[in-house]
C-alpha cells in the first residue's frame, strides 16, 4: 500500500470564480456552464435519470469517478438521484483525488451554483485532511460518499466494491498522461459490475484503446459545447478479480437478503454496527442483558484517541482512519457537540524511549498538523492548560473526548431499533436465517447476526475458535475542589485525564489483562492516581493543597472489562466456519507459503464486531461501516487490504501456519 503521508494540495488560478490548475493547466469545469456539462457528459450519457427511477435493488446504486475536482458531478448526481429516485433506494459515490483542494478553495469553486448550496455546505463541513486513503462521508440518510485520496489507479485497484455507472473524469490526457493509462483501465473494469457504463469527455485515442483493451464497449455521441465528440459505452462481462488468488480464505461470503438483523450487545460496537445498519433499512433487535453500555462503553467519559506505530503497518493505517471516521461520523450526529468534544489530545513522552518513539513517528509519517504534530515545552503545556511532566509529546488537535454511554443511547434511539433485555446462550443457523436463543427460553429469528459483546462474543458454538483476551479496566473519578481545574485538552501517557466534566476529574484506566472482575480495587485507584501525578504533578499538587481526598481506598470510580485479541487489532467481518477452514487449509501446518484456491468457507450472515480495546471510540464506528457494507453489498469503507486484516479468520490461519 501507499504511504501513509499528506496529499499535495493543487496551486490554483482563479477566473470568473472559476478555479484551473497551474500544474496541469487545465480547467476543473467548463467557464461557460460547467454545470450543464456535467448533466450531459455524464448524468445524461450514463442514463442516470431513468436508471435512478428503474432502480428497485436492495443495494445501493453506485457511481465511480476519476477524479473528484471540486465535486461538481458528484452533487449533480446526487442532486439527480433525489429528484428522480424512489424514496427508499440509496446512492454510494466513490471518487478518487490525488491532489485534494484545501477546504476553503473547494467552498469558492462551489459557491458557483446556490442551488447546490445545501449539498456544498454538507460536503465541504466533512471535508476531511489530504491524506492518503478512504475517507467515507455520510451525506444523507440515503447517500453515502466515499473519498479515495491517491493515485487513481493505485486507489481503484485497492477498492473493494464493484460500480454500475462510471464518470471517466480528471485532466484532460495531454495535460495528465500519467492517469490516462491502461493500469486505469484495467482497474475500472475489475471494479465493474455486469453492465456497468461509462462515460467521458475526451474521444482521445489511447483513452478509446485502454478501454477496448480492458474489455469496455465505446462509441462516439455527441460532446458539450465546442467539443463535437465524447465517448460513452458499458462493459458486459468484467474480468475475474484475482486480488485475492494469495488469501482465498478472506473471499467475503455472497451477499444474502439483510432485512432483518440481531445484535448481540449494546456497548458502543453494538450500537454503532445496530445504527449503521438501521440507516440502511434494516429492522434491527438489540439483546442487551442489563442496559445500553453495561460494560466498557458506560464510563462518565472516553478518550478519542489512537497510538500509532512508528513505523507504517495495517494496524496503525486502521486506527488512523477509523480517528478521522469517528469525528466526520460524530461531527454529523451531534453537531451541538452535546455527546463528545473535539478539543484535542496530548500524547506525552514521559521517558526517553517513548520520545525516540515519537521522534521516529514524526519523521516517518509527514501527516497534516491539523491531524498531528509533534510539541515540545513550553508549547506543550500551553496546549494542556497547565504544567505537564514530559519536554515532548504529540498533540492530535481534532480528537478528544466522548460521553460513551450518551452515545450509546443515542445510537439505539432509532425507529428501526428495537432493544429487547435477555442475555442471548446460543446462536445457531436455521433453514434460511439464524436463531438467537435467550435464557428464558425465547428465541429470536433473523436473516443476520452480529456478536459484539466483547470479551463474551466467542462463548457461542461458531464464534468459539476466536482467541480473545478480557482486560480488566478501572478509572478513578476525583470530585475538583473550588479553585482546582483539569486540564484543557485530554493528556495521555500511561493512563489518561480529560477535561472535568461537571465538576469531577475522570483518570484511567487500570489495563489487567485475563481478569474479568468488576468490583472497585483500591490498588487500581493507586495505580490511576499514580498516573495523575505523573503526567500533570502540579495538577496533582494543587489537588492536594486544595485538601482533595486521593486515598486510593476512599477514591470513587468503575470498572469494567474490555476484550482484546492476540494482535491487538479489532474483529470486524464474517465469521469463518473454523472446521471448514482446518480441513480447507490443513497443508498451511506443514508448509506456510502453500497457495489455495479454495475460497474461505463461513457461518453466512454470522458477523463480529469485538476485540476493541481501550480504543473502541476510534475503531468501532468504522468496524460498524465495514460490517453493514458488506451486509447491504457495498463498496467498502477501508481499502480491501485492510478490509483482510480485521478479517477474524486471521487469527486461524495464523494458527495453522504456526503448525
Amino acid at each position: 500500500m501507499p504511504a501513509l503521508a499528506e496529499l499535495e494540495h493543487p496551486v490554483l488560478a482563479w477566473e470568473n470564480g472559476a478555479p484551473q490548475s497551474s500544474a496541469f493547466d487545465d480547467v476543473y469545469f467548463s467557464r461557460q456552464n460547467g454545470r450543464a456539462e456535467t448533466g450531459h457528459v455524464f448524468i445524461d450519457a450514463n442514463r442516470l435519470p431513468e436508471r435512478f427511477a428503474a432502480w428497485r435493488e436492495p443495494r445501493p446504486f453506485v457511481i465511480g469517478e476519476t477524479g473528484f475536482g471540486t465535486g461538481l458531478n458528484m452533487l449533480c448526481a446526487w442532486a439527480c438521484f433525489i429528484h428522480h429516485a424512489p424514496p427508499d433506494v440509496r446512492l454510494h459515490l466513490i471518487s478518487t483525488e490525488k491532489y485534494p483542494l484545501e477546504r476553503h478553495a473547494l467552498a469558492r469553486a462551489l459557491s458557483i451554483w446556490p442551488d447546490l448550496a445545501a449539498e456544498a455546505e454538507t460536503l465541504c463541513r466533512q471535508w476531511p485532511e489530504a491524506v492518503s486513503g478512504v475517507h467515507r462521508l455520510q451525506l444523507g440518510d440515503r447517500v453515502i460518499l466515499d473519498l479515495h485520496f491517491g493515485d487513481t489507479a493505485e486507489r481503484l485497484a485497492l477498492l473493494d466494491g464493484r460500480v454500475d455507472a462510471w464518470f471517466l473524469d480528471g485532466f484532460a490526457p495531454a495535460q495528465n498522461p500519467a492517469m490516462w493509462q491502461p493500469a486505469l483501465f484495467a482497474a475500472m473494469a475489475a471494479r465493474s459490475r455486469p453492465g456497468a457504463t461509462f462515460a467521458t469527455f475526451t474521444c482521445a485515442g489511447v483513452v478509446k484503446r485502454g478501454l477496448k483493451a480492458a474489455g469496455f464497449h465505446w462509441e462516439k455521441v455527441p460532446g458539450f459545447g465546442r467539443k463535437r465528440e465524447m465517448l460513452a459505452g458499458h462493459i458486459d462481462t468484467p474480468p475475474v478479480d484475482n486480488r485475492r488468488q494469495a488469501a482465498p480464505w478472506f473471499m467475503p461470503p455472497a451477499a444474502r437478503p439483510a432485512h432483518s438483523a440481531v445484535v448481540i450487545g449494546a456497548g458502543i460496537a453494538g450500537a454503532s454496527v445496530a445504527a449503521a445498519l438501521a440507516r440502511r433499512g434494516v429492522h434491527v433487535t438489540v439483546v442487551e442483558k442489563t442496559a445500553p453500555a453495561a460494560g466498557g462503553s458506560g464510563n462518565r467519559q472516553g478518550a478519542l484517541y489512537v497510538k500509532l506505530a512508528a513505523d507504517t503497518n495495517h494496524q496503525s493505517r486502521f486506527y488512523l482512519a477509523g480517528l478521522m471516521y469517528s469525528r466526520r461520523w460524530l461531527g454529523t450526529l451531534d453537531p451541538e457537540y452535546r455527546l463528545w468534544q473535539p478539543g484535542g489530545v496530548l500524547q506525552l513522552a514521559l521517558n526517553d524511549r517513548e520520545a525516540a518513539r515519537q521522534r521516529r513517528f514524526s519523521d516517518h509519517h509527514p501527516l497534516p498538523r491539523q491531524l498531528v504534530s509533534r510539541q515540545a515545552q513550553p508549547r506543550l503545556s500551553e496546549e494542556a492548560g497547565m504544567n505537564v511532566a514530559a519536554q515532548q509529546g504529540l498533540f492530535y488537535p481534532g480528537a478528544g473526548w466522548v460521553r460513551p454511554a450518551a452515545l450509546c443511547h443515542r445510537l439505539l434511539d432509532h425507529a428501526g431499533i428495537t432493544l429487547t433485555y435477555g442475555e442471548a446462550c446460543r446462536v445457531e443457523r436455521h433453514e434460511d436465517g439464524w436463531q438467537v436463543g435467550l435464557s428464558d427460553g425465547s428465541v429470536l429469528e433473523a436473516d443476520q447476526v452480529v456478536v459484539a459483546s466483547a470479551h463474551l462474543a466467542n462463548r457461542f458454538a461458531p464464534t468459539r475458535a476466536l482467541p480473545l483476551q478480557p482486560v480488566r479496566g478501572q478509572i478513578s473519578e476525583i470530585p475538583l475542589p473550588a479553585g482546582v481545574s483539569g486540564p484543557s485538552r485530554v493528556v495521555c501517557a500511561g493512563g489518561y485525564a480529560p477535561p472535568a466534566l461537571d465538576g469531577v476529574l475522570t483518570v484511567g484506566a487500570s489495563f489487567v489483562p485475563n481478569d474479568a472482575g468488576t468490583e472497585l480495587r483500591a490498588d487500581d485507584h493507586r495505580h490511576n492516581l499514580g498516573e495523575l501525578k505523573r503526567m500533570l504533578p502540579e495538577l496533582y499538587q494543587q489537588l492536594e493543597a486544595a485538601g482533595a481526598d486521593l486515598r486510593p481506598e476512599h477514591a470513587s470510580g468503575r470498572a469494567a472489562v474490555r476484550a482484546a485479541s492476540p494482535d491487538k487489532t479489532p474483529y470486524a467481518g464474517p465469521v469463518p466456519n473454523a472446521d471448514a477452514w482446518a480441513d480447507d487449509y490443513a497443508a498451511l501446518r506443514k508448509d506456510a507459503t502453500r497457495t489455495f484456491t479454495t475460497p474461505g468457507r463461513h457461518h453466512d450472515g454470522l458477523w463480529i464486531s469485538a476485540a476493541h480495546g481501550s480504543r473502541g471510540l476510534s475503531s468501532a464506528p468504522l468496524c460498524a461501516e465495514v460490517i453493514a457494507s458488506r451486509i447491504c453489498d457495498e463498496p467498502l469503507p477501508v481499502e480491501g487490504p485492510l478490509a483482510d486484516h480485521l478479517h477474524p479468520g486471521r487469527r486461524l490461519i495464523r494458527a495453522l501456519k504456526q503448525g
